[in-house]
């Protein structure tokens, strides 16, 4: 007999008497999926369901609950713990996700290394490499790795019941989408699959007071593979970034009810794991050249640090009938809209021209800040003029080409300041002031074109 099913969209996890091309709930074509339900056992005599009490907690205003400081267990990868808050919460659990092979595995191993060695239990689940793969990948390590607890398993009751024998403290599972469970007819990494092993995770979790860490896959459109149901469940969600060219791994937080969001971590990838970055902003300027036209320097605010990157642009006769429009670390319908600006706010013509930006060492521009330095590349690379060497440049620019200040500017100038930059270049509104910086106030565009091209 064919087991029940029930119809549940991906992405907000609606259920449907049927499949539909099209959820009802949230609009997503293409996102409901199967899931096949198991046999419901029969409980009671005759057959019947027993019903059961549960215990009803009454309800308690917010004054009368004791306030307790949050316990952190610190893995020693000051990176990791910065990103996650401060370290690893008791009975938390974090999902981690990531392209393959860029470095996701190399870093728990390496984190539970250190937690061993810090007196804490943990328990490494693999459900795609064997034992004798991970002692493999332990021995290129520079963390001493031996004393870490592995099991090759992946029905979610077995690992369970070992995290249970083992008293762990922490539970590793790589990954959720090799994890089944006996509840469910089908098959591992599917929807209802997915779902209900995490949700049994985090109710462990919160009874046992167990850290649990969950390695996801990730899609063609960079998202973790899976319900996105899976990203509410979890307390803490985490992006391991980076290109496989480049030796840099950026670890970047969207989710954190025990921290800030949007932290950034860096790593630097080497033969013998993964090395932490305590200054990313001379990392990331530490290949630039002085003199060299189209470059430009901005401040980013990642959650609560600032980080200095730098902007590179080009502006080139096009040989082709259209002209070309490539960005890499930035939104190409926001390159396209400053061109416009600059095109018609600043009297600059790019129509002809071949335009290509990049933000260098895989960094993205995701706040709108980063403007003024996008244009100023752009401007530098068009009259092949270089900026000034010791010049930030910070400004959100709107469409009539007026200069609109940035969030944090204190605390962006101070990080300039400490690199050796001595001058910003911003909107003119902003009052803020660092010793060891001065402000070049800019109401519009035009102004910042006229101060380049001079």
């Amino acid at each position: 007999m064919k087991p029940k099913s029930v119809y549940r969209c991906t992405e907000c996890g609606h259920e449907h008497p049927k499949w539909a091309g099209r959820c009802e709930a949230c609009g997503e074509w293409n996102s409901i999926a199967e899931e096949p339900l198991g046999n419901v056992g029969k409980v009671g005599k005759g057959g019947k369901e027993r019903s059961y009490r549960r215990t009803v907690v009454p309800p308690a205003r917010l004054r009368d609950i004791a306030a307790e400081s949050l316990t952190r267990w610190r893995t020693g990868l000051n990176e990791f713990d910065f990103v996650l808050g401060g370290g690893i919460v008791p009975g938390s659990m974090t999902l981690i996700g990531g392209e393959p092979g860029i470095g996701k595995s190399t870093l728990l191993l390496q984190a539970a290394a250190r937690l061993e060695t810090a007196g804490r239990t943990v328990l490494y689940t693999s459900g795609e490499e064997s034992p004798d793969q991970l002692r493999l990948r332990a021995d290129r390590l520079t963390e001493d790795a031996g004393a870490v607890h592995v099991l090759g398993e992946t029905r979610l009751e077995s690992i369970i019941e070992a995290a249970g024998a083992l008293a762990a403290d922490v539970v590793v599972i790589d990954s959720i989408q090799t994890i089944y469970t006996g509840m469910l007819e089908s098959a591992p990494g599917n929807v209802g699959q997915v779902r209900e092993c995490s949700g049994q995770l985090m109710r462990f979790a919160k009874e046992s007071g167990t850290s649990v860490i969950v390695v996801g896959h990730v899609t063609k459109g960079g998202g973790i593979a899976g319900p996105k149901t899976l990203e509410h469940i979890v307390d803490t969600v985490l992006y391991f970034e980076g290109e496989a060219t480049l030796d840099y791994r950026l670890l970047r937080t969207t989710k954190n009810r025990f921290g800030s969001v949007d932290e950034l971590g860096v790593f630097t990838m080497t033969e013998s794991g993964l090395l932490a970055v305590p200054n990313p902003s001379a990392v990331f300027l530490a290949a630039r050249a002085d003199g060299i036209s189209g470059s430009a320097v901005t401040a980013l605010m990642e959650g609560t640090r600032p980080v200095l990157v730098e902007v590179q642009a080009l502006a080139a006769k096009s040989g082709y009938g259209t002209p070309q429009r490539v960005a890499t670390g930035l939104d190409p319908r926001r390159l396209a809209v400053l061109l416009a600006v600059l095109e018609r706010r600043a009297e600059t013509s790019f129509a002809a021209l071949d335009v290509f930006v990049q933000v260098t060492a895989g960094v993205r521009l995701n706040e709108p800040g980063a403007d003024l330095a996008v244009a100023a590349a752009l401007v530098s690379s068009l009259y092949n003029r270089p900026a000034p060497a010791d010049v930030i440049f910070l400004g959100e620019i709107g469409l009539g080409g007026e200069i609109r200040p940035s969030g944090a500017v204190e605390r962006r100038i101070a990080e300039a300041v400490r690199l050796g930059f001595h001058r910003v270049f911003g909107s003119s509104r902003s009052t803020v002031q660092v010793p060891g910086a001065s402000l070049v106030g800019l109401d519009h565009v035009d102004q910042l074109v006229r101060a380049l091209a001079a």
